[in-house]
């Protein structure tokens, strides 16, 4: 909730678009500069790096009496039960987690989407494989693609602050009513000091309002086992097969429908720079940073250049690609991950794909040089990879 010294306005213009402060700010002080302002109910934590320092931050507001309800709970699996718990009793939740942590926590994200909360849940990308890495990489958002949350990727601080607020008033629309995860590449935004803008203290999101859920509030009238259980379980395979297949097609629909509100809040899936251009590179999260300044240095070389900058992960701007795609011959895709995941987003969401590079990838900590991005796309240049437009 708000403090007693914030106005309980209607904020929501105020908050998006009004006048903004200068702060020299870390991305992990900018999520706990949007959860200040966003009228949590309850937010629960368990440390795992390059998280920790956001959710300690957060159980500062709670001393400080932003927040009604917060502790630190067993481990990442009780974390996401728990804020499952939190918001099915009407209450606007918030919590983090990192790799390994999001991976421990895995069978509670499909839950969150099927039950229709809007939870909203930050994630500071890191490595998750053997030989242990804390150091950035967002493979586990190749691992989430499926799980039905809505998912948001920011390149920098600024962006993660945005995200936050905007991830609620797109979860909590009764038409949509889904998890948001809101992605950052950690340490390069989490712990990098960077000028930020911010609104006033003093402004904050409306509180949440139950009510308009398309789900019932869980309380005495609706026990949850009447809810979740013995409409399916007890039921034919006939019944179960049919409820489930419903019911996951309405969450891929909520998903849908959450593109006017993207496109309200925060003014689209994507961002294109230079539309037009014979040649683009496409890419989220921090790979954009490193994109502009490859773009910069392909431009004055004469290269006819674009940057695509991909903000929705879910729901997938498959039909804006095309579209911005439509001229372009070329298609480099950098990203920070060993998978690939995004390059295998784009060449399923367009037509002939052989223009679609999926290089180069870092991973395990590596930094992405600009030169490496534009020593990929002349390289596919070079190996006759442009062979016409859409």
């Amino acid at each position: 909730m708000c403090s007693e010294k914030q106005k309980n306005r209607d904020t929501i213009t105020e908050l998006l678009h009004g006048l903004r402060n200068k702060a020299f700010i870390t991305g992990s002080e900018a999520v706990a500069e949007a959860v200040k302002r966003a009228n949590v109910d309850m937010a629960i934590a368990y440390p795992i790096t390059p998280q920790s320092e956001s959710m300690h931050l957060v159980g500062e507001l709670f001393a400080k009496g932003y927040i009604r309800d917060y502790y630190r709970a067993e481990n990442e699996f009780a974390v996401m039960a728990a804020v499952h718990g939190a918001a099915l009793g009407g209450g606007r939740v918030f919590t983090a987690t990192s790799g390994p942590g999001t991976l421990r926590a895995m069978e509670m994200f499909p839950v969150w989407a099927g039950a229709r909360q809007p939870i909203v849940c930050a994630f500071m990308c890191r490595g998750v494989s053997l030989p242990p890495s804390i150091q950035p990489e967002n493979i586990e958002m190749g691992m989430l693609l499926d799980t039905g949350m809505l998912m948001l990727h920011a390149e920098n601080g600024q962006d993660f602050f945005d995200m936050i607020l905007q991830a609620y008033l797109i979860a909590e629309q009764p038409d949509v009513h889904l998890p948001v995860g809101v992605f950052a590449d950690g340490f390069f935004v989490t712990h990098t000091r960077e000028e930020m803008r911010l609104p006033p203290e003093d402004c904050c999101l409306p509180p949440y309002d139950p009510g308009f859920a398309p789900v019932p509030v869980f309380d005495m009238e609706t026990p949850p086992m009447r809810i979740t259980r013995d409409p399916l379980l007890n039921k034919s395979n006939f019944i179960s097969g049919n409820a489930n297949a419903s019911w996951h097609q309405e969450v891929l629909a909520a998903a849908e429908r959450a593109r006017k509100h993207i496109a309200q809040y925060m003014g689209g899936l994507l961002e294109v720079e230079n539309p037009g251009a014979k040649i683009f590179i496409a890419a989220s999260g921090t790979a954009v940073s490193q994109s502009r300044e490859a773009l910069r240095m392909m431009q004055a070389e004469g290269m006819d250049a674009g940057l695509i900058k991909i903000k929705s992960i879910r729901p997938f701007p498959g039909s804006e690609l095309c579209k911005a795609l439509e001229a372009a011959d070329l298609v480099v895709v950098p990203e920070f991950n060993a998978g690939g995941w995004l390059a295998r987003e784009i060449r399923a969401a367009i037509d002939r794909n052989h223009r679609v590079i999926g290089a180069p990838r870092v991973f395990g900590g590596m930094t992405m040089p600009p030169w490496l991005i534009v020593e990929e796309v002349k390289k596919a240049l070079g190996a006759g990879q442009s062979r016409g437009g859409c």
